[in-house]
């Protein structure tokens, strides 16, 4: 194979790799993170995307380099390799191009981390809880609590009977919020170590005993959003479903004043495979 053909296949190689990675956010979307319903989400995306096109960029240009000075530089074609040592050019080079590009990656990414970790200012505080193996949702000052689990049949995870939609993602007691509100969670454990993951909203957060975590969240618009627990956290880690139905605030005000008062204890009732 002559060298030119060699580059000309190197180059649909690449091309074919980057326009996949193009497609991918839209045509798969199970190759990529979700864009989700909150201003956090999309800013975590497009930090995403923006270090993934870099480092896309720096391994096209480094291989690319790699690549060519192997095919036409080789030894059978006459080439010797160069004798040198040090260039104090090169390395002023490969300080300076690090230094920049990380600056470039960490302006945007404190500016996001920075967003993420303002609570302040929230229209609702909820307290989410994590037991063995279920959720404990408190709405602090409204005279609402009660414990959100697994709903899914016990016959479909036995397969004994069909799956439904939503199987393992579907509980008794969905978490209900407002949209266009800015929603203050504070996170603990009444036993071992879990964490409260909803990818739409760009929240995963450690559930720890003994210690309060916060995060927040603002949705954009109305629906159902799913999650789960995203700590190994014992024998029924895997239904420890979160399913949180975003509402507007006229409905949201309806919901509240039917559910005012009814607070269930904050003690865990029976596991599901107990």
């Amino acid at each position: 194979m002559s060298p030119s053909k060699a580059c000309q296949i190197a180059a649909r190689v690449l091309g074919a790799i980057m326009l996949l990675l193009a497609g991918s956010a839209a045509a798969f979307p199970l190759w990529n993170m979700p864009k989700g319903v909150t201003d956090i989400s999309h800013d975590i995306y497009n930090l995403h995307m923006q270090v993934l096109w870099i480092s896309v960029a720096i391994s096209v240009v480094v291989f690319g380099t790699m690549l060519y000075s192997i095919i036409m530089h080789r030894q059978s074609r006459g080439y010797k390799a160069a004798q040198f040592h040090e260039s104090t050019t090169v390395e002023v080079l490969w300080t300076i191009a690090p230094f920049v590009i990380l600056v470039v990656m960490a302006i945007p990414a404190t500016k996001t981390l920075m967003a993420i970790e303002n609570t302040g200012n929230s229209d609702l505080t909820i307290e989410v809880t994590g037991y063995q193996w279920q959720w404990h949702y408190d709405y602090l000052n409204q005279d609402i609590s009660f414990f959100s689990r697994l709903s899914t049949p016990e016959t479909q995870i036995l397969n004994l009977a069909d799956k439904s939609p939503h199987y393992l993602r579907e509980v008794d007691n969905e978490l209900v919020l407002p949209v266009g509100k800015k929603i203050r969670f504070l996170f603990t454990s009444n036993d071992v170590n879990h964490a409260w993951w909803v990818p739409a909203f760009g929240v995963k957060r450690d559930v720890i005993p003994g210690f309060i975590n916060q995060d927040w969240t603002r949705i954009n618009r109305p629906g159902v959003y799913r999650g789960q627990c995203a700590e190994l956290c014992g024998r029924d880690h895997a239904f420890m479903p979160i399913v949180v139905r975003a509402v507007r605030q006229a409905e949201f005000k309806k919901w509240v004043k039917a559910h005012k008062g009814s607070k269930q204890a904050s003690r865990a009732p029976a596991s599901r495979a107990s």
